[in-house]
């Protein structure tokens, strides 16, 4: 990553370039392209899949707006991401560093190594199936050979930040083709969509249907995300001064704004794709990737269906695993001053990964995968607070952002939206422990 500048003067070379003034309006902002789409990889990633195929063929499109609500919130929350980043020149973690007691750093720092090693987890066991599903191989050896991704990583960091983007970006492209041609396939029911994303008591009331939802939450909002967008946005040789940053704030909060409304394209059309072809079927009970996979091509009658799925699901896990890698080497950079090779940090991550997912395989067999990749994601649920809080508090603190905090009503908003992502953990783990 690239240094922080924080004065006017001194340019680093490393960053990316910004056109001129004289440039159009168009020009500039494609200049600022790419952070939002590194972020929004997060929010289309394997485990997403779990937890939207899942919803779908149980409860039908009644999920839909929980995909809504937590992509609104997502949208929010990245955008005070970009905005520490680019007004204090601190990412999330160097700002938990350096404004946050000791004591309450290395938990934050602990439970941000528990996300990212629960997001690397859906990763492994989205890259496995996805091998499974396209070349035959078992979850056992498609789970090793997920390793391998780290020197994928490593390649793609010596051609640049911006080669960096343009690879998650066609990757993005890909899923979206992949999914666009199912979701045409499935004939879903527009009034039934439409339907699905207005707010239902049924969520709230059925502890099957919350669980599904918390997990769809924790899938859609990545704590890890916002220490990665916090740091991203820094990328870009922007003026470091009042007007260059709040340019800069404008065509970062676009950005990631329109990749975010990308993704929940993405996952409302997985959920819509499973909803209208499993939902009230012998079938509706699917809540594996692997069964979901087999059944697609014979249900919707598209021979290229399941094909089109495995390839999505490999373009989706590919991705993560890029940002997977900067989001850890920034949270302990930031957290702990330790710098490591990306390859190593990545090899340490992803085997902290492999081990449950061996263990799981061999305990409960194959079948059985999925329910692990929707625990996972109620893992990263369960770590939201502990990067939501410190990052509300922070955009909120006029000592710290200076002419960039917070107008008083975003900053209700915001602890609006801490508060509600609080109370639904507390009601999820009440009810594990009942």
């Amino acid at each position: 990553m690239a240094e922080r500048m924080r004065d006017n003067d001194r340019q680093d070379p490393s960053l990316v370039a910004i056109p001129g003034q004289k440039a159009s309006v168009l020009k500039r902002f494609l200049a600022f392209v790419g952070p939002g789409y590194m972020v929004a990889v997060g929010y289309m990633d394997p485990g997403n899949w779990a937890t939207d195929l899942q919803g779908g063929a149980q409860f039908g499109y009644v999920l839909l707006f929980v995909i809504l609500l937590s992509n609104l919130m997502a949208v929010l929350l990245q955008v005070l991401a970009a905005r520490l980043g680019i007004a204090t020149g601190y990412d999330l973690a160097q700002a938990c560093r350096a404004w946050l007691p000791r004591w309450v750093n290395i938990p934050l720092w602990l439970a941000c190594e528990l996300a990212i090693i629960a997001c690397d987890l859906a990763e492994v066991i989205g890259t496995a199936v996805a091998l499974n599903l396209l070349f035959g191989f078992s979850l056992l050896v498609g789970t090793c050979i997920s390793v391998i991704d780290a020197f994928l990583v490593l390649l793609l960091m010596r051609f640049g930040f911006r080669a960096l983007e343009a690879f998650v970006i066609v990757l993005l492209a890909i899923i979206g083709v992949c999914f666009g041609i199912q979701l045409i396939a499935s004939s879903p029911s527009i009034g039934a969509v439409f339907k699905g994303f207005l707010p239902s008591s049924q969520i709230v009331m059925n502890p099957e249907m919350l669980y599904i939802a918390i997990g769809i939450v924790g899938a859609t909002v990545m704590p890890h995300n916002l220490y990665l967008h916090s740091s991203l946005v820094q990328s870009r040789a922007y003026k470091r001064n009042i007007k260059g940053r709040l340019e800069a704030i404008k065509w970062a909060s676009w950005d990631s704004t329109i990749a975010l409304t990308f993704a929940l394209g993405i996952n409302a059309a997985i959920l819509i794709v499973s909803a209208a072809a499993f939902h009230g079927t012998e079938h509706q009970d699917v809540a594996e990737i692997s069964d979901a996979w087999r059944l697609l091509s014979p249900v919707l009658g598209f021979g290229l269906a399941s094909t089109l799925f495995a390839i999505a699901l490999l373009a989706a896990g590919t991705n993560s695993t890029v940002t997977g890698t900067l989001a850890g080497q920034i949270i302990m950079e930031g957290f702990l001053h330790l710098r490591f090779p990306y390859w190593v940090r990545r090899i340490i991550t992803r085997g902290l990964a492999i081990i449950p997912v061996i263990f799981f395989i061999m305990y409960y067999g194959q079948g059985k995968i999925g329910s692990l990749l929707v625990f996972s994601q109620i893992i990263l649920s369960m770590q939201l607070p502990f990067a939501v809080i410190p990052l509300v508090i922070f955009v909120s603190s006029k000592k710290k952002m200076k002419n960039f905090v917070l107008s008083p009503f975003w900053v209700g908003v915001s602890w609006l939206v801490a508060c509600l992502i609080v109370v639904l953990n507390a009601k999820l783990f009440i009810d594990m422990v009942v």
